[in-house]
């Protein structure tokens, strides 16, 4: 549930950093944070750091997509809201159960394909604020991107799943991380960014801080943990409260409006999320 809060948060954190730092100095400054505390971690764990490199590549691979993922999420943020975007990142476990179909030809049941159609149709609702006739992907560029970015999340747990690691999962993260920041850096390497990073505001730190040390790392260790103790299905239902912090915490730190329609969007997206994932035999 730590994890689960953090994550809910880091949109509104994102939001606070995006007002003094691009979003890929977000994400840089993001990664190498988690690094520094998963190094510090894994030290006086004593775990082993050796690689294997020909494996490596599948981290490598990982890291690509984890990196066009967080950029058009972040660069989404500029142009929409928070709140908008805890709903929005819901809606990917619909990508997944899609692509499951398309590329691994996992079944789909009658209540998974009532549960995709739901959650759009919410999707559509929360985009559009209600009336449908208003619909402009051009204005609505934040929400555009955010959903592109709940796309490329699923590509990363598909590919991740069909992954075997020999790794454990802290150095999994550990390295991913680390991959991550090396392949950013070269595309932020400028004076810019320097002054950006040297001139930022407490408050400013304090929400890339939050990012960097609680949402990547802590709260990466504590889902790993979890998951060692809980089954899977258990673990992920906890994830579906991640909106709804999301929405209170935009509305009490950013002062965002939350509407009814939001709401009532955000509830009929997550329901069909909820169906997408049940186990029922076709009807």
């Amino acid at each position: 549930m730590f994890a689960v809060i953090s994550w809910g948060v880091s949109f509104i954190a994102t939001k606070i950093a995006l007002a003094e730092l691009t979003p890929v100095t977000i994400i840089i400054l993001r990664m190498i944070l988690a690094v520094i505390l998963l190094f510090i971690i894994a030290k006086s764990t004593k775990r082993d750091f050796s690689i294997e490199w020909k494996k490596h590549r599948s981290i490598l691979l990982l890291a690509v997509i984890a990196v066009f993922h967080l950029w058009i999420q972040v660069t989404g943020l500029k142009y929409t809201t928070a709140s908008n975007t805890g709903w929005i990142i819901g809606i990917t476990p619909v990508f997944m159960a899609l692509l499951g179909y398309l590329f691994f030809r996992e079944k789909l049941k009658i209540i998974n394909i009532a549960g995709i159609a739901l959650a759009f149709f919410g999707l559509l609702m929360l985009i559009s604020k209600g009336d449908f006739t208003k619909i402009d992907l051009i204005s609505n560029k934040g929400d555009v991107m955010v959903l592109a970015s709940a796309f490329t999340w699923s590509i990363y747990s598909l590919v991740n799943k069909k992954i075997t690691f020999t790794y454990p999962p802290l150095m999994i993260i550990f390295y991913l991380f680390l991959t991550m920041a090396v392949i950013l850096i070269p595309f932020n390497f400028s004076r810019e960014a320097l002054y950006s990073v040297i001139n930022l505001s407490g408050r400013g730190w304090f929400a890339v801080l939050f990012l960097g040390l609680i949402c990547s790392g802590v709260s990466y260790v504590f889902w790993a943990q979890a998951l060692k103790v809980m089954d899977s299905a258990r673990a992920g239902s906890f994830l579906y409260f991640e909106p709804f912090i999301t929405i209170f915490t935009a509305w009490l730190i950013l002062n965002e409006q939350i509407t009814f329609v939001i709401v009532l969007s955000g509830v009929i997206i997550t329901t069909g999320v909820i169906l997408v994932n049940k186990k029922f035999r076709s009807l």
